[in-house]
């Protein structure tokens, strides 16, 4: 089995090093790299070039048009029998393709997902931000989990299709704001078998601040009703909870702010919440630095979302904007 893996680039060189890097330390050789400089005001091809002696990896350079077509792009150039999507921001465990690959031969799956977990090397924040976001106290736990909520839908920061799938679908018809949740409803509708590889684990440094984390996830509210638009019988009512944890936020600090005597029960209830938070997070990282900071990275997740997913909500199925 032979795989391409396709990594689209928007002005991250440093981020490029650091993926091809550990490629190179694969057990499974059977594979080849392009690289989609999507625009990029600062380039990455003579970090990629000084690869070329260690890996099979190609480099592209093409106009701005967003991650979704960078994806395609690298697509139509690919030559492999399986094709593997990684966002630029991953590193990946040197036994990754022998455990896809081992996966796939008895499974035979069509497309497959994986799920993310946090290097050792990571800041405190960014292992607060992985917490936060594959968490079961917060939506993140639905994200390449085992017990994942409705149709496992893979994510495109680890992701892979057969080239049958890239050949019947076309490939990505958005290019941002929830492209890899359409792409992967698409690849269902056609009766294309998707499952989840537990063990095709890498690790995703998302943000490094919350500040950056909250502005992606604010885009995934809003791209959350964008793919409603595609698919109105997507939207389920977890997809509600950032809304609905923002709105009591508000109203508790409300409520604080006058007196109410509902006040204190809604104190209660956060600081439940956060309790669970903290030393859920301090278990799994072993760090109460960390869990202090896994509470923030909930809060700031939880609230961007749930503001974007309102913001588009409000724009787009109420006033009917497009």
């Amino acid at each position: 089995m032979f795989f391409s893996i396709i990594i689209p680039l928007y002005n991250r060189p440093q981020e490029i090093d650091e993926l091809l890097h550990t490629l190179t330390k694969q057990s499974y050789l059977q594979f080849e790299v392009l690289i989609i400089e999507d625009g990029s005001k600062v380039d990455a091809k003579e970090i990629v070039d000084s690869y070329k002696d260690r890996l099979d990896v190609s480099y592209y350079y093409k106009e701005n048009a967003g991650q979704g077509f960078a994806r395609n792009y690298g697509f139509e150039r690919a030559k492999g029998d399986y094709f593997i999507v990684f966002d630029s921001d991953c590193l990946i465990p040197a036994n990754y393709l022998e455990t896809v690959k081992n996966y796939l031969l008895e499974h035979q799956l069509d497309a497959y997902g994986g799920p993310d977990g946090a290097h050792p090397s990571f800041s405190p924040v960014q292992k607060a931000i992985s917490y936060s976001m594959t968490s079961p106290f917060t939506t993140g736990g639905i994200r390449g989990n085992k017990k994942h909520i409705g149709t496992f839908h893979p994510r495109s920061f680890n992701m892979g299709i057969s080239r049958e799938v890239w050949e019947k679908t076309g490939g990505f018809i958005l290019t941002r704001l929830g492209e890899d949740i359409e792409f992967s409803i698409r690849i269902h509708s056609l009766g294309f078998k998707i499952g989840l590889i537990p063990d095709a684990v890498v690790y995703h440094k998302r943000r490094t601040d919350l500040f950056q984390f909250y502005k992606q996830l604010h885009f995934f509210g809003r791209a959350r009703i964008n793919i409603y638009k595609h698919f109105p019988s997507e939207l389920k009512l977890v997809h509600f909870f950032p809304a609905f944890f923002t709105i009591f936020l508000l109203l508790s600090l409300f409520l604080n702010l006058f007196g109410s005597t509902l006040a204190e029960l809604c104190n209660t209830l956060l600081a439940v919440y956060i309790l669970l938070i903290f030393f859920h997070s301090w278990k799994v990282n072993k760090s109460s630095k960390v869990a202090f900071l896994s509470i923030a990275a909930a809060f700031v997740q939880l609230t961007a979302y749930g503001l974007g997913f309102m913001q588009d909500f409000w724009k787009r199925i109420i006033l009917r904007k497009q």
